[in-house]
């Protein structure tokens, strides 16, 4: 038995049905499920009905735990850097120091705070999909029908659906008249799955289970009853709810790093203090409060408690800024993984095609027609060769183009967006389509009599009263069922003449091979006195008059955003609950392989066949996945992320949502996703554009730019802090900086001059490289080298000036004021070097380019002044009035920190090379 098969024989078994029978209900005739489920064509009782639904439960789905607002807010103290900002805090209270204790606790609780505000909440996906399920349902009861909450159906209900409604729970259909269900959301297909009672095979997916009806669904044409199989977290869409419950979330590469990088900063922050602590005791035998006052100070320096708030900050810009190009984030960290992704696998209906019915191809007895325009917007000409084609010249075109005209009830209409929909069929729409375009006229045409569309002889026909006054009957449907029927086909003088049906077949062949689906049309004279319509007047005699190939076709501008990807080094792959030669013609129009090369393809049974290892070892070379279930395209993402591969997953049906909360970018589409796609999403796009997501791969590439060009700016102001409290320790002097003094020069210059960073622009090229690695540290073995460099000239430069204006005999207040002053007007200096961390600074553009930078050093420099001469920030931080020669000293000074950071930017490059 396949894994399938297991998951429904195990999904099935519920208290009403007797132990021991397998639950496929949909490989079964009607009357053993009805024998099965203990009930009959009549329904259940009102109390049998009520003793199945205490035994069972409600037809509702299950709702997930959550965890308190205030768990998740401390959540985001769970981090190895926090730790230590915090034990540093509960010291300073123990030593009675409030104002150090308080200033350091606040620090820690805004960081969380942040956190706390922007974080996605994941688990509304699980709401999104409750919404999806029907709030009524008619159902036979005590041998009437009825109409009752949902909710209270139980396995064994005899329902009965009919166009326009919301399938109730999942049903074993029993009757079924022209049935057609929308099953996009569940399934992908883009259009309707025709229903039928008529058992299918055991290994049948979900896509092809014709006899079944699911929970979620929409009932597109016709009527249907049958029995429920199946309710709450037993149906499919319950059991998708219970794959996005199930995925397990991966951190995004940016996360893991930061994660790496702070436990290598704590360990050696940690050493670096009991290092410290010992030689103060035993070397320069200082006072055990003065030993902790100092190793506080030192961890306090050491700890980047900025940097939290720095990546929250450059994320949440980014966010604004690709909210501009119609990429909504919901999780701040995807923003970052756009820059790091290496495939992309992507939903093909409504994701890379335009999910609308298109008449491409028009094949007569005489020639073949090339139809212009996408969707079910009325523009664009039928041509031939190149020209057009006017119906005028074209009596073979004129015929078929009318016939398909006729026989339809499809309409389209254009609404007050601009956008054209359908009411009706997506196949007679885009006949419907066809028609408005060539300008077919159809006025005066009266409609005598009808043969509705059913699955059982895949054809429709109609009576026509023409404008001259003859009746004729037209047919649509499909190809073979028509062959079947016709002995003539349309000659070139509008007489009909013997069919040639070897040359139709090879002619539906070639369209099929095409990823085109075919209708044909047909039609025959009436007699004038003909006033009805039955399927046996259709049975023989009819003029075959051509076919018309019709596609769901890709959006072109998903075509250039494919290669735009491929040219970054990224994979695109689809995967799609449609048909294989579907899907193939599809990929190969997108540009999904190079052109000339076979598209290498995978269904969903043949997945079902293979082992894990036997996925991980062909997944790379696959580039389209046909006929796939929701279990198929999470066993997909984990063999790509097997690899290494960094996966983002696109999508807008509800069988989506559980890959997409799988992947390391969840991306779901803005306008024709379901609620549950959006909210299982770390992106949503706004147009449903996927050239929308290579440009949300590029913001989220010059993001991580921006975000490792703030790293490296930060940490030297925590390298150099730490450095002049090591020093003064080891060398037996007074500590030149306060711990709280560390915390002001910290906090005011990651939200300053670090947020300047973030608007950098894009560097050239940016989309020429391919993407980083998710093993690739945020800071590389140059950039540590620039940190380190700048961490000495900045600390030694603020120890130097402090020594100076002690030297000249300033107070301590003074000479550490003069200290904080060096170290912001060090970090202002370092910060221009930062712009252009891969060439040189020494240019005119390092003064242009980004008006935040000003900004940033203007507010920077204001609030250092306001630090230096404010009383209550004099009271607060233990500063005071510097005189302008120590402002003009500490500036000179970090004129030469630039150079010589330059001077280390040189050296760290040959490092590089």
């Amino acid at each position: 038995m396949t894994s399938t098969a297991h998951d429904h024989d195990r999904r099935g078994t519920d208290p009403a049905a007797p132990d021991g029978v397998d639950d496929l209900p949909y490989a079964q005739e009607p009357d053993a499920v009805l024998e099965r489920l203990g009930t009959t064509t009549s329904g259940l009782s009102a109390d049998e009905a009520a003793a199945r639904l205490r035994t069972v439960g409600p037809n509702r789905l299950p709702t997930a735990p959550r965890p308190s607002a205030l768990r998740r807010f401390l959540s985001h103290f769970d981090d190895v850097l926090i730790y230590i900002l915090l034990a540093a805090a509960v010291l300073k209270a123990f030593l009675g120091d409030w104002v150090d204790f308080g200033v350091i606790l606040v620090v820690a609780l805004v960081n969380a705070l942040v956190g706390f505000l922007q974080e996605g909440q994941a688990e509304r996906a699980l709401d999104g999909i409750r919404t999806m399920l029907s709030l009524t349902a008619t159902v036979r009861r005590d041998g009437r029908w009825t109409e009752v909450g949902a909710e209270t159906l139980v396995p064994g209900d005899m329902v009965r659906v009919r166009s326009g409604d919301k399938v109730p729970a999942d049903v074993r259909l029993v009757r079924a008249t022209n049935l057609q269900v929308d099953e996009s959301a569940l399934t992908g297909e883009s259009v309707p799955a025709v229903k039928d009672v008529a058992p299918v095979g055991a290994d049948a997916g979900v896509g092809d289970r014709a006899s079944m009806l699911f929970s979620g669904t929409i009932v597109a044409a016709g009527t249907g009853s049958g029995v429920v199989t199946a309710t709450g977290a037993r149906t499919e869409i319950g059991r998708i709810q219970a794959l996005i419950a199930a995925v397990d979330h991966l951190d995004t590469p940016l996360t893991q790093q930061l994660g790496r990088l702070g436990m290598l900063l704590s360990r050696g922050i940690l050493a670096m203090a009991f290092v410290m602590l010992v030689v103060g005791r035993v070397v320069h035998d200082f006072a055990l409060p003065d030993l902790v006052s100092a190793a506080i100070g030192f961890a306090v320096a050491a700890v980047p408690e900025g940097l939290p708030a720095l990546v929250t900050i450059t994320l949440a810009l980014g966010v604004q800024q690709m909210a501009r190009q119609h990429a909504i984030t919901r999780k701040l960290p995807a923003v970052e993984a756009l820059g790091s992704v290496t495939t992309i696998c992507s939903d093909k209906t409504g994701t890379l095609t335009r999910n609308e019915m298109t008449a491409r191809t028009v094949v007569t007895a005489e020639r073949t027609y090339a139809v212009e325009g996408l969707g079910y917007e009325p523009t664009g000409s039928v041509t031939l060769d190149g020209s057009p084609a006017p119906l005028a010249e074209h009596a073979d075109l004129a015929a078929l183009v009318r016939a398909g005209a006729l026989c339809n009830d499809a309409r389209v209409t254009a609404g007050d967006d601009g956008r054209w929909t359908i009411v009706g069929q997506p196949t007679e729409a885009a006949l419907r389509t066809l028609a408005l375009k060539t300008g077919a006229d159809t006025a005066g045409t009266q409609r005598l009599a009808a043969v509705p569309f059913e699955s059982a002889h895949k054809l429709s026909a109609t009576l026509d009263r023409l404008a001259d006054g003859t009746l004729r009957i037209h047919v649509l449907g499909a190809p073979d069922r028509l062959l079947d029927r016709s002995t003539t086909q349309r000659g070139p003088d509008g007489a009909p003449v013997p069919l040639d049906r070897a040359h139709w077949e090879r002619t539906i062949d070639a369209l099929g091979a095409q990823g085109l689906r075919v209708l044909a049309a047909a039609q025959r004279a009436a007699a004038p006195d003909t006033s009805g319509l039955a399927l046996e007047d259709v049975a023989t005699g009819l003029t075959f008059l051509g076919v018309v190939g019709i596609v769901d076709p890709p959006r072109p501008e998903a075509v250039a955003a494919i290669a735009d990807c491929h040219r970054a080094g990224i994979a695109v792959k689809m995967i799609t609950g449609d048909h294989a030669g579907t899907a193939v013609a599809v990929a190969r129009e997108l540009g999904i392989v190079p052109p000339g090369e076979d598209v290498q393809s995978l269904t969903g049974a043949e997945l079902e066949a293979m082992s894990a290892e036997d996925l991980r070892r062909r997944v790379r070379d696959v580039d389209v996945y046909a006929r796939t279930s929701p279990e198929h395209k999470i066993r997909i993402v984990r063999a790509l992320q097997s690899h290494g591969e960094v996966v983002a997953m696109t999508g807008d049906g509800v069988n989506d949502a559980p890959a997409l909360t799988r992947a390391d970018i969840g991306i779901a589409m803005g306008i024709k996703g379901t609620e549950a796609t959006k909210e299982a999403a770390e992106i949503v796009l706004a147009d449903d554009n996927f050239a929308t997501i290579e440009r949300a791969v590029k913001e989220g590439r010059r993001i991580y730019d921006n975000i490792r060009k703030s790293v490296v700016f930060l940490l030297p102001t925590n390298g150099a802090q730490s450095l002049v409290i090591l020093v003064a320790v080891l060398l037996g002097l007074a500590l030149p900086l306060s711990p709280v003094q560390i915390l002001w020069v910290n906090l005011v210059t990651a939200v300053t001059l670090s947020l300047a960073l973030a608007y950098e622009p894009a560097e050239a090229g940016i989309m020429d490289r391919p993407p980083r690695s998710r093993k690739e540290a945020v800071l590389s073995r140059p950039s540590l080298a620039v940190v380190v460099w700048a961490s000495l000239l900045i600390g030694g430069a603020t120890l130097l000036l402090y020594l100076v204006e002690q030297q000249l005999g300033a107070d301590d207040a003074v000479a550490r004021t003069a200290a904080v002053t060096m170290l912001v007007l060090g970090q202002m200096a370092f910060l221009f070097s930062c712009r252009f961390l891969n060439g040189s600074s020494l240019t005119w553009r390092v003064l242009t380019g980004n008006r935040v930078v000003w900004v940033a050093v203007g507010s920077l420099l204001a609030l250092q002044l306001v630090f230096t001469y404010a009383p209550f920030m004099q009271s607060w931080f233990g500063s005071a009035a510097i005189a302008p020669r120590d402002w003009g000293l500490a500036l000179l000074i970090a004129v030469g920190v630039f150079l010589l950071c330059e001077v280390g930017k040189v050296l760290a490059r040959r490092m590089r090379a």
